[in-house]
């Protein structure tokens, strides 16, 4: 994949993740940008990765890591708790990369209280 082409993917993964109900952008830290959902992030995004909560647990997460090796890795500092970062400029298809933000946002907003979660009054 050329780096143009790499961009491409990076700017539509960002305007799916943002299209996403209550889905709003953030840089809590200098040079990251991430998607929030409530007040907890969803996805980080970058020009040639995003970083995902894959799963619940680790082991689960771990299947990106087995079927991707070259493209998927445990994220650091959060890693243990389910999160990978996945690279958009391999083997992982733009449409896989769709699946694990809309993923990653699906078990953000199961976490939040009912309250806080989109489409919900209170």
């Amino acid at each position: 994949m050329t780096q143009s082409s790499g961009r491409g993917v990076a700017a539509r993964l960002r305007a799916a993740a943002l299209a996403l109900p209550g889905a709003w952008e953030d840089s809590p830290w200098e040079g990251d940008t991430v998607a929030k959902v409530g007040d907890k992030i969803f996805v980080f995004l970058g020009d040639e990765s995003i970083g995902v909560k894959s799963a619940r647990s680790r082991t689960e997460a771990d299947e990106w890591l087995h079927r991707y090796p070259d493209d998927a890795s445990v994220m650091a500092y959060i890693g243990r708790h389910g999160w990978n970062t996945l690279r958009t400029t391999g083997a992982i298809a733009p449409d896989e990369l769709l699946e694990a933000i809309e993923t990653s946002y699906e078990i953000v907003v199961s976490g939040l209280p009912r309250s806080k979660r989109p489409g919900t009054v209170g």
